[in-house]
């Protein structure tokens, strides 16, 4: 199923991980590890954050992915399926075909 990371890290924490090469590298390995559809980084709400759209094949999966940015960086973080346009538009599909 394709997710929706969203990550808002504590500046703070993030600043510290710059500092120790903590933050490239725990980005670097979740990127490896996800194999992101896309990914985008800037900020939201006045803190440093990222968007990271992959395919989550198995939710158990999500505590080891997750448990770095939680641990290292106090990130506040969301998880949702999401749909690109092709998605969407197949499931509209299918209801105009339901009774």
């Amino acid at each position: 199923m394709r997710v929706m990371l969203r990550a808002h890290m504590d500046t703070a924490a993030t600043n510290e991980g710059i500092r120790s090469g903590a933050l490239p590298q725990a980005i670097r390995t979740l990127m490896d590890k996800v194999k992101p559809e896309a990914a985008y980084f800037g900020l939201h709400e006045g803190v440093r954050s990222c968007w990271i759209v992959f395919d989550l094949q198995d939710s158990a999966k999500l505590p080891p992915l997750l448990e770095d940015l939680f641990l290292q960086f106090n990130a506040e973080l969301e998880v949702a399926p999401v749909m690109n346009a092709e998605d969407l538009a197949k499931g509209l599909a299918e209801m105009k075909t339901s009774p």
